[in-house]
């Protein structure tokens, strides 16, 4: 059909764009950042289970977690994803996709680079046990891949199968409960070291701003998804749900990007 070609078209130079900003967006971050990084930690056995100080007393620090390449990680995923998918033969691919109603490519980088996103707001949140971290990665990016599964089941079917996208939704809170307990107990501190408040000036507006934001603009995905199969108006059209996915996905990606830049990094 040459209207579906041409839209097809339309939308590889949105890919292109979208790829090329993020790219761009990525190196900025990398060159312009400073070196800001919060310590990953989590108490380690030490004897047998139970027994009388078989956990050390002193957290153990794994790694130091740098914000400015956790950040270019995650834009150039977004990059790559974008650029591949509109270069022969992956774009022929990506299209057939498309016009089944499925995005393989936009759900399993969104696995990775939206898990690597909410470690960073956890991490702004005082989140930072080794244990607790790898197991909100794996929750949200299995909230993501339920994405997948939700287009994989419903292809060619007449009536919708929602128990993908509610399981999703689900699981894709709890990040986001373990965030708002850690801002709350962080903003309600009374801790006093030599008479002083240990965190006398607060939590810092722009950590409010990232949580408040990111949580708006992660529900925005699932929202579009709800658009698509509710099947009405505009968003009965896979291929402008498609759109709006790679407008959402710059928009995010960017917002905590440069808050956290505002924020931590710049030099």
């Amino acid at each position: 059909m040459p209207e579906t070609s041409e839209r097809l078209v339309n939308l590889r130079k949105w890919n292109v764009g979208v790829g090329g900003l993020h790219l761009v967006q990525g190196i900025l971050i990398l060159v312009l950042s400073s070196s800001f990084a919060i310590p990953i930690v989590a108490a380690v056995q030490t004897g047998p289970p139970g027994a009388e100080g078989s956990l050390t007393t002193a957290s153990k620090t794994f790694f130091s977690f740098n914000f400015a390449i956790a950040i270019a990680i995650f834009l150039f995923l977004a990059a790559g994803d974008h650029l591949l998918t509109s270069v022969t033969p992956i774009r022929a691919w990506y299209e057939r996709n498309l016009l089944r109603g499925v995005n393989y490519a936009r759900w399993i980088e969104y696995s990775v680079s939206a898990s690597i996103m909410i470690l960073l707001i956890c991490l702004l949140n005082g989140i930072n046990n080794f244990y607790a971290l790898v197991a909100i990665f794996g929750v949200n990016a299995a909230m993501i891949l339920f994405g997948l599964v939700m287009e994989q089941v419903n292809q060619n079917q007449e009536s919708v199968n929602w128990w993908p996208f509610i399981f999703g939704c689900i699981i894709g809170i709890i990040p986001w409960i373990a965030i708002v307990i850690g801002l709350y107990s962080a903003a309600t501190d009374n801790t006093m070291i030599n008479g002083v408040p240990a965190n006398a000036d607060g939590v810092p507006v722009f950590v409010y701003g990232i949580v408040v934001s990111l949580f708006l603009l992660f529900n925005c995905f699932a929202l579009n998804q709800w658009l698509q199969y509710r099947g009405k108006g505009k968003f009965s059209d896979y291929l402008y749900g498609e759109k709006v996915y790679l407008v959402l996905s710059l928009v995010a990606k960017s917002a905590l990007a440069w808050q956290i830049f505002a924020g931590t990094l710049a030099s």
